[in-house]
């Protein structure tokens, strides 16, 4: 679904970033903590400016205190368009909300749950499906 929407925006010259959130939170961190930052790389500004951000397998990554900093400044920034431009965020995750308030502090989860619409999705894992 996720890669469906992100098609269809970049066929209308949007920018989109997908990435899953063990990869972005790690790129962001370190970038922020690199001493030679290259402007053309800098992932941050892209993550903070994409059109779409869409953050695939949240809760497959390893927390600390750092990530769960940037995760939180990620989404506060999208959401209240601290960027100055109107962005959009998709997360996709297999956790339930109890998951997401279990295993991540509650003004991330109040804004998960709070800002974005949750659709639940059941079924056959489709990469399974092409197996048989």
């Amino acid at each position: 679904m996720s890669n469906c929407i992100a098609n269809e925006l970049l066929k209308k010259g949007k920018t989109v970033l997908y990435q899953t959130a063990p990869v972005l939170l790690e790129s962001v961190i370190n970038y922020k903590l690199s001493k030679q930052k290259n402007p053309a790389e800098d992932i941050y500004k892209s993550v903070l400016e994409a059109d779409l951000l869409i953050i695939d397998d949240l809760g497959t990554e390893t927390l600390n205190s750092m990530k769960l900093s940037e995760l939180f400044t990620i989404l506060n920034t999208r959401i209240l368009n601290l960027n100055n431009k109107i962005t959009k965020t998709i997360i996709s995750t297999n956790l339930d909300l109890n998951g997401i308030f279990r295993n991540y502090e509650e003004r991330i989860g109040s804004r998960i749950v709070g800002y974005y619409d949750i659709y639940c999705f059941f079924g056959d894992d489709l990469r399974f499906k092409s197996k048989c």
